[in-house]
């Protein structure tokens, strides 16, 4: 088959979702290309998104952390007080936090992409040429793209694997797997959007003649 119509057969069995087809239409290497083209296209659009919807650009993936943290908090909060207090212990109460914890650390990360808090070496880039500067940027750019279309494709391969063997969470009656496994290449087509976002404001800073690199914060806001 033709990359196209591996394409096609995946875009098919998502709109009848259908788990299993999903699963071995996800085999083929054109996952990877129509994982480029969603990552791109949707970050783009995710992008534009952003710039007419400031809100949603300053307070999207935090609303998703800090939910995940409070869900967190309450369940391990009644879970002791369930424990020491009435003597008992719910049996998802150790295997949920975990999965939510994930989902935060997720949005985490593509939050801090935005910052340009990971890695971002900004003592060291400060003291560079201009031009050598926006290398450093580009070069970000294009690893996290590319970052975001590894994991995008991985986890949502992993999504349908594990909707395909009905996975349920430990100690839940239905609750299921990929539930949590589908948020992760959604909070990866956010940092795709990041990444845009970052490209347009690199290249306008570089042709207006304003500064490239800044310091920047861990959690830090805007």
């Amino acid at each position: 088959m033709s990359y196209v119509e591996d394409i096609a057969a995946i875009l098919s069995a998502a709109v009848a979702q259908d788990a299993w087809a999903l699963r071995n239409a996800m085999k083929s290497d054109a996952t990877w290309i129509l994982g480029f083209i969603v990552a791109i296209a949707g970050g783009w659009v995710l992008a534009m998104t952003y710039r007419r919807v400031p809100f949603l650009d300053r307070h999207l993936e935090r609303t998703f952390m800090v939910m995940s943290y409070l869900a967190i908090a309450l369940i391990i909060f009644w879970g002791v007080v369930d424990r020491f207090v009435f003597s008992n212990q719910q049996p998802w109460s150790t295997t949920i936090p975990p999965l939510l914890f994930m989902i935060m650390a997720w949005f985490g990360a593509t939050y801090n992409v935005r910052l340009r808090s990971h890695l971002s070496f900004s003592e060291f880039r400060s003291r560079m040429g201009r031009k050598a500067q926006m290398a450093c940027l580009c070069l970000d750019n294009v690893l996290w793209m590319a970052f975001s279309v590894i994991v995008i494709v991985t986890t949502a391969r992993a999504a349908a694997l594990s909707a395909s063997n009905f996975q349920i969470v430990l100690g839940t009656d239905n609750v299921m797997q990929w539930w949590f496994l589908l948020t992760a290449p959604f909070a990866f087509l956010l940092m795709a959007a990041r990444v845009v976002e970052n490209v347009y404001e690199d290249v306008e800073n570089y042709r207006n003649g304003h500064e490239l690199i800044q310091t920047t914060v861990i959690g830090g806001g805007e």
